[in-house]
């Protein structure tokens, strides 16, 4: 006999007499999804260019995202937001950028609705949506979407994935990670990686295979429970990590240049379909210098860069295709609604010569040929945190102009590929209609035959901003439903309506051209300026790829895009326009943990991640450890903040105390104690005395004196002729009692866990410290 069952809320259906015999029962209904529900498999890539995909062109092997454009539809106009954190809030919650908080990233809020980096609670998550259906959710790989000042163990927890509808979670709440030692973290705790590099650790393979497990764990008790699965690895966001092997199958491919790869490239979306047959090839950028003139090292170099980045999105691909195969054995591929994005266009983060140290540029430290080159073989591997030069960039994103950040086609018209092979009978398609990442969230729904919730958690929500396309999966000529779609990203702003768009690039074409950086302010005046002259217009049915400025004779027609602009600004919470990208840090905002002058650490805790760790740089400082020694001596790390490519380490090794500082990766600052510590009880204590100003206009902090002691007693000292100026070590934060991540010095291999006994650390920042607020936020937007 069926068991009666309610609605929760709704009235007791059954009896309820004196006695059970008396009575009849009946139960509260479960979540249940509809018998056949699909599985939903979102997979987004980062900073991958239009032209990077082989389905797209590209010469790279992608033959697992091809097979899926092969067996489902390429979409030719996609759009996203240009930058990270942004465009993912419009993959999950179906409305725009603005309207999520979500202007830039956290790192940059600002206290204005739209901007302040708190995605709003009544904006539901799909991941919410479709746990309130009877899926199970899961979230593997970068998140990027939890303000700064809450990534602690501090919490709030939220905002973290478990938080927001997605019942398991694994990878790194970041922007960015190392790809050999990553910063993990496991639902709401961190968590090490299961091996090291030297047993063949890479993160893509740790995130495929917890992805299988996630599925495999809940397909084996409930095997008719569908899933959504949200999918981003942190590829192809720098740094371009890749075991060895796979970089050198493209040895010599790139020699040519990136004027070779955007024309080639160009010639085979062409024979796919992907761009029109009329279309033009964007102008060659005015930023990115042309390949015959560069040197021939140069060329060596910057070839070998893109060797890596090559070799990584076929990595990348490969334990994507793991993925997908893991659902075509157990039976599951048919039925699962699967849909690939990048985030934004390629990156220009590596700026026109490239990084083998992405650090380097966060800390103002100019890049050296002559110290890059020496480096050539070890780009990929984790000693390196290596970023392409933006030539590559601006091939990468080929037929367009520009790139990530900005919001020409560049950086806003990016890859996306659509597979259901249960539902859609298309295959290998190409579809033209226009869309944008706000309209994924309604197509899926109107798929599984959803409606939107009125309400989640007991908060109202708001309207699904998007539109469905699922017209456009069964029908190549089906007409586009998106008609309008504003674009703005730090001051950059452009308009989509029906066929046009018009844009006021900021700080203008080129940096070249405008003759100013990323990141000017704008002024209320020059706002006017801009509103006046600084418009362009693009007839994109016939001129799709942005070459034809038209917005001389067709004023009317641009008047009306900007007025446009405006309203659509003004419904989704875009003003004030704010282009202060370096400057946004000075931005006071609320902070979970108070500055301090003292700061104590203990052993066996979390990391703490630098926004909220102690911040030793440029100012006298003192870290005194009370520690227990046991009769043989110990060994380990006191207190460490950074890895491979910036850092330092308070530690012991054979018995005596150490003190190193890593200089970008440029040099080892390294002072021991004359003596060994002795058994028993002690107060260790590294003492950092400021001898000089720093310069941190070229990328040197401040010099000084490192002092050891034991018990009161100076047992070592050493000069410091110069220290890391504004950024430690990009993705590790403060360690105590060991140093799991990319290690600060070869001294020792991690996680180097202190065998003695720590009862407390205490680090002292009661002297001066010296900011550049300029080049702080610059560090920071790079890690989107």
């Amino acid at each position: 006999m069926p068991l009666k069952e309610y609605k929760p809320g709704t009235a007791f259906p059954g009896v309820i007499g004196r006695t059970a015999d008396q009575s009849e029962s009946a139960w509260p209904e479960p979540r249940r999804a509809k018998e056949g529900a699909p599985n939903v498999l979102f997979i987004v890539l980062d900073d991958t260019g239009f032209g990077q995909l082989g389905c797209y062109g590209s010469p790279i092997n992608t033959p697992n995202l091809d097979s899926l454009a092969e067996g489902g539809l390429v979409y030719n106009n996609m759009h996203t937001t240009a930058l990270c954190s942004p465009t993912r809030t419009c993959i999950l919650t179906g409305r725009n950028h603005h309207s999520n908080n979500m202007a830039c990233i956290t790192e940059g809020s600002t206290g204005y609705p739209g901007y302040n980096g708190y995605i709003p609670f009544e904006n539901g998550f799909l991941a919410e949506m479709l746990l309130e259906h009877g899926y199970n959710t899961y979230a593997v790989g970068k998140w990027h979407l939890t303000p700064a000042d809450q990534i602690s163990s501090a919490g709030p927890y939220d905002r973290w994935p478990l938080g927001r509808g997605f019942e398991r979670y694994y990878g790194f709440l970041g922007g960015e990670t190392h790809q050999y030692y990553p910063e993990l973290v496991y639902d709401n705790h961190p968590v090490s990686p299961p091996k090291t590099p030297e047993e063949g650790y890479t993160l893509n393979e740790d995130l495929a295979d917890r992805a299988i497990q996630f599925i495999a764990d809940a397909k084996q008790v409930a095997p008719n429970k569908p899933f959504f699965m949200y999918f981003c690895p942190g590829a192809m966001h720098a740094p371009h990590h890749v075991p060895k092997e796979w970089a050198d199958k493209y040895k010599g491919k790139f020699d040519e240049g990136w004027e070779a790869y955007q024309e080639k490239t160009f010639a085979r979306q062409k024979e796919l379909g992907i761009v029109p047959k009329d279309a033009k090839i964007s102008r060659h950028d005015p930023d990115v210098k042309p390949w015959g003139e560069c040197l021939p090292e140069e060329q060596k170099l910057y070839a070998r860069m893109m060797e890596v980045f090559a070799g990584f999105l076929e990595h990348t691909d490969y334990h994507i295709g793991r993925l997908l195969q893991f659902l075509k054995d157990m039976g599951e591929f048919e039925n699962t609604l699967i849909m690939v994005i990048s985030d934004n266009g390629a990156s220009s983060e590596g700026g026109p010569t490239g990084s083998v140290n992405e650090n380097l540029f966060f800390n103002n430290v100019p890049e050296s040929l002559e110290e890059n080159l020496p480096l050539l073989d070890k780009l990929g591997g984790p000693e390196t945190f290596n970023h392409y030069a933006w030539g590559w960039t601006w091939a990468g994103d080929t037929p367009f102009r520009r790139w990530k950040r900005e919001t020409y086609r560049g950086g806003v018209s990016d890859p996306f590929i659509v597979q259901w092979p249960g539902g859609i009978r298309a295959r290998g398609e190409v579809r033209t209609q226009y869309a944008h990442a706000i309209d994924m969230v309604p197509t899926v729904l109107e798929c599984l035959g959803i409606e939107p919730p009125t309400v989640i958690k007991g908060v109202t929500q708001s309207p699904i901003e998007g539109v469905s396309f699922a017209h456009t999966l069964g029908n190549a000529n089906a007409p586009s439903r998106h008609h309008t779609q504003y674009f703005e990203m730090m001051g950059h702003r452009s308009l989509y309506h029906d066929g046009w768009r018009a844009v006021c690039p900021w700080p203008g074409p080129s940096f070249a051209e405008a003759g100013k950086p990323f990141g000017e302010p704008i002024s209320a005046e020059k706002l006017t300026e801009l509103d006046a002259t600084g418009w362009e217009l693009y007839n994109v049915q016939k001129d799709w790829t942005e070459n034809e400025n038209v917005a001389a004779e067709n004023r009317p027609k641009l008047i009306e895009m900007i007025a446009t602009w405006y309203a659509e600004a003004g419904k989704y919470n875009v003003l004030p326009i704010d282009a202060r990208g370096v400057l946004r840090l000075a931005d006071e905002r609320p902070q979970i943990a108070v500055d301090r002058t003292r700061y104590t650490y203990y052993p066996g805790t979390q990391a703490i991640p630098a926004n909220a760790a102690v911040n030793v740089l440029n100012r006298p400082h003192s870290i005194t450890a009370d520690v227990e020694i046991p009769a043989g001596g110990v060994e380990g790390v006191l207190l460490a903040h950074g890895g491979i490519d910036a850092g330092y380490s308070f530690y012991m090794k054979g018995g005596k105390l150490h003190w190193v500082h890593n200089y970008v990766a440029r040099a080892l600052y390294h002072v021991e104690s004359g003596e060994k510590v002795p058994e028993g009880r002690h107060q260790l204590r590294f003492e950092f005395e400021v001898t000089g100003e720093p310069d941190v206009a070229s990328g040197k902090g401040a010099p000084g004196r490192a002092q050891l002691y034991i018990d009161g007693n100076l047992v070592g000292q050493a000069e410091v002729p110069v220290t890391t100026p504004l950024m430690l070590g990009l993705t590790s934060g403060v360690t105590c009692g060991s140093a799991p991540g990319a290690p600060v010095t070869p001294d020792y291999r991690p996680p180097f866990e202190f065998t003695g006994k720590i009862y407390s650390v205490t680090v002292d920042v009661s002297g001066k410290l010296i900011e550049d607020k300029e080049v702080g936020m610059r560090m920071v937007m790079a890690r989107q």
